[in-house]
């Protein structure tokens, strides 16, 4: 698995549910259309974990690169219904980090 992960918080004001639902819908959509293996949202539990990654981790499994190529490339087309997606997630984050993970030892290292 190709691990996408994404640390934030909410911009002041910002509902917590609603930043939930946002994200499900956004996710939703680039499961249905392009394919991911699955997500996750996680919340830091009883302020636990450092400040630096942010109060919300979103996790973003792919079976592999391509599967993840071709998430970014339905949202890099920026069609409305995506721009429209990806922008009720964007304006309610702040202090945006990510990175990419893998499993490991994965495939290509076993072999």
């Amino acid at each position: 698995m190709d691990c996408y992960e994404i640390w934030v918080d909410l911009v002041p004001g910002t509902s917590d549910l609603g930043f939930v639902e946002a994200v499900h819908a956004w996710l939703g959509h680039i499961q249905a259309t392009s394919g991911l293996a699955r997500y996750r949202i996680k919340r830091r539990k009883l302020g636990f974990g450092p400040d630096f990654l942010g109060e919300w981790h979103i996790s973003i499994e792919f079976e592999d690169l391509a599967q993840l190529d071709a998430a970014f490339h339905e949202a890099a087309a920026r069609t409305p219904e995506v721009e429209a997606l990806h922008a009720e997630v964007y304006r309610k984050v702040c202090n945006y980090r990510s990175g990419l993970w893998r499993d490991f030892p994965d495939k290509v290292r076993e072999s």
